[in-house]
């Protein structure tokens, strides 16, 4: 990732390697005459993790399910602005369930198909037109392998995933989102449901994944957003405040809004 406020040929050189998988253009957002985001510009780096924080209500998950389209299931929903995904608006000509699938989504809490382990990840591909056993063996366990569950999966495959604790549950619904082969994983506080260490083994899977996939997670853990992200973005009142580098918006924020919030005056 680059750094702010480089000069000269060493900066045009850092700025040209940046990839942006997201691009968002004066977004706003209104729930049935509720302005719920407002004037949203903001880049999101491709192969890093992306932390939104900030109170409650003030728009981050909102904004993460703008980035799937998620909110086109509220009724009243209306959004304006753009959203690009690899310079292409997502709100144009799209297959919405090829959207969905390029950027997956994980929630709040785990939320696994009451199917055995092995279904719950040949779900999607299956769906995708996969019919092959060998294909889907071969999906589940890479799926399985890259959210770091295969050795607790392995021998119990055809067992409910509703056997499973919450934290492995969680690392489920991450193998299912990976097994149709996302670029983006998008998770909507997904440790907060969670003890310590499932919590622990989930941040040290996001930093394997962002060698592969984009991530932004919303979290209300300010600890987590400082250990896990690249970039972070201090929302407020449905506005942007702040987004920076990680360090630069916990070590030095700009604006004293941010500050309040990360020092624990107010939030």
């Amino acid at each position: 990732m680059y750094k702010r406020g480089k000069r000269g040929k060493e900066g045009e050189r850092a700025i040209a390697l940046r990839s942006d998988k997201f691009t968002l253009r004066d977004v706003e957002l209104w729930y049935t005459g509720f302005k719920a985001l407002k004037g949203i510009n903001m880049s999101i780096e491709a192969n890093s993790i992306t932390a939104f924080i900030g109170p409650s209500g003030c728009g981050k998950s909102t904004l993460i399910r703008c980035l799937n389209r998620m909110n086109d299931l509220i009724e009243g929903c209306k959004v304006t602005g753009q959203i690009l995904l690899d310079g292409e608006d997502i709100h144009g000509d799209v297959d919405i369930n090829l959207l969905r699938k390029r950027v997956g989504m994980v929630f709040q809490k785990p939320n696994p198909f009451p199917l055995s382990i092995y279904d719950n990840i040949a779900f999607g591909p299956r769906t995708h037109g996969v019919k092959s056993k060998r294909a889907l063996d071969e999906i589940v366990e890479k799926s399985l392998r890259d959210a770091a569950i295969w050795d607790e999966a392995k021998d119990r495959l055809k067992k409910s995933a509703l056997g499973m604790s919450g934290g492995q549950q969680q690392r489920l619904c991450i193998a299912r989102a990976l097994s149709v082969s996302p670029e983006a994983l998008l998770m909507d506080e997904p440790t907060s449901a969670l003890d310590p260490i499932s919590t622990s083994r989930i941040e040290d899977l996001l930093a394997d994944l962002k060698t592969k996939y984009t991530v932004v997670i919303v979290t209300h853990n300010m600890q987590q957003a400082a250990r896990i992200s690249d970039t972070t973005g201090f929302f407020l009142l449905g506005e942007l405040v702040e987004y920076a580098s990680t360090e630069q918006l916990f070590s030095m924020p700009k604006d004293k809004r941010c500050e309040d919030y990360i020092t624990g005056r107010f939030g």
